[in-house]
């Protein structure tokens, strides 16, 4: 099946973007404040939790790919589930700032009967947190 794909264009410097999706104190601002460990290294793995819909999901998160300042990618799974997601965050510099893409494959494989796990509540998730959160942190960090 094809990814889920949402794209913004940021009026931030790409550098300022990289360091958004790859710093663990930047990514508590905008994405998961539950994230206690993140190292943008291939094999670097993490874990947490995230409530939802009255049930517990455990993330587990693994960096697949590093491209510095360009793109990064990880596994993205929960041990309570079967199935196995990919998610990569690529970014291009733009005359007006900077193009923040994220491709979202595997949602596919979750359980479908989970409304969390749907195509279209992931695809309003990534508009929420790179439309909405993290367009608001770089953008408004810059004043």
């Amino acid at each position: 099946m094809k990814p889920i794909v949402v794209s913004q264009i940021l009026e931030a410097p790409k550098d300022k973007i990289w360091a958004a999706i790859t710093e663990r104190e930047e990514m508590v601002q905008w994405y998961f404040e539950q994230i206690r460990e993140f190292r943008p290294v291939k094999g670097f793995s993490t874990a947490f939790d995230v409530e939802s819909g009255g049930r517990v999901f455990r993330h587990q998160w693994e960096v697949t790919e590093v491209v510095p300042g360009e793109r990064i990618t990880y596994s993205w799974d929960y041990p309570d589930y079967p199935g196995e997601g990919l998610v990569s965050f690529e970014l291009e510099e733009k005359e007006e700032g900077t193009l923040i893409r994220v491709l979202n494959w595997g949602i596919e494989t979750f359980p479908q009967e989970i409304p969390e796990f749907s195509r279209e509540s992931c695809k309003a998730g990534w508009e929420y947190f790179i439309q909405g959160r993290l367009r608001e942190y770089v953008e408004g960090r810059q004043a």
